[in-house]
């Protein structure tokens, strides 16, 4: 029974992972970036919409078709995989190859148009990863599959992606248990050397006052 909860809280975990809905507000040159931890070879698909913010009527509307997104997506090495113009309302797709935090940043090519005028432009982001990605409605129409094989296909897909979570946990563990043997090691280190100082400056101290009571005939 307690294994069965912590396997759901486990399943539970990966979900919420894998699916993010959220909206902020941006200005006219501002710049948001997001950091998603994604396991190596996982589809990621990124939902958005702008809303304009109207003065007269206190309220978001949304934002017209000259009002654009430019988005950029950046892998753990810094490597830049997306960078793409899309309008003010759209989808972006890419797949990871590194397992990592992947930078996801969005601005506003707004500065163009009068119409912005230094105001508030906010946007709606879901981000889905994995197989969450997939619109199985579709799959199942394309590929004529009935409901039976179609739920067997999103059993093997979850499976793959917890494989994956799975892997890019262990990735993290290694990881982090070699920083630690290098700091360790990195410590142990700079002791000994604190060590070897000390006991040079001990002897040249020692040597320095037998010198001092020498030259004054004390010894």
């Amino acid at each position: 029974m307690q294994l069965s909860i912590v396997f759901s809280a486990f399943l539970l975990n990966i979900y919420y992972n894998c699916v993010s809905s959220l909206y902020f507000h941006i200005g006219e040159t501002e710049k948001k970036c997001f950091i998603e931890e994604i396991p190596d070879e996982t589809m990621i698909i990124g939902n958005y919409r702008t809303q304009l913010y109207d003065k007269q009527r206190e309220e978001y509307l949304p934002a017209t078709q000259g009002l654009g997104m430019f988005v950029e997506v950046k892998d753990p090495d810094d490597k830049v995989i997306l960078s793409r113009q899309y309008g003010s309302e759209g989808r972006f797709t890419f797949t990871s190859h590194t397992p990592g935090e992947h930078q996801i940043c969005l601005h506003s090519n707004s500065s163009k148009f009068s119409l912005f005028a230094g105001g508030m432009l906010r946007v709606h982001l879901d981000i889905q990863v994995g197989e969450h990605a997939n619109n199985y409605a579709e799959i199942a129409a394309k590929d004529k599959l009935t409901e039976l094989q179609l739920r067997v296909r999103q059993l093997v897909e979850q499976v793959d992606q917890i494989q994956k979570e799975q892997n890019y946990q262990r990735y993290r563990e290694e990881r982090f248990r070699q920083t630690s043997e290098s700091t360790n090691q990195r410590v142990l280190w700079w002791s000994i050397v604190q060590t070897l100082i000390l006991v040079a400056i001990g002897i040249w101290q020692m040597r320095h006052l037998k010198s001092f009571f020498e030259a004054k005939k004390l010894v």
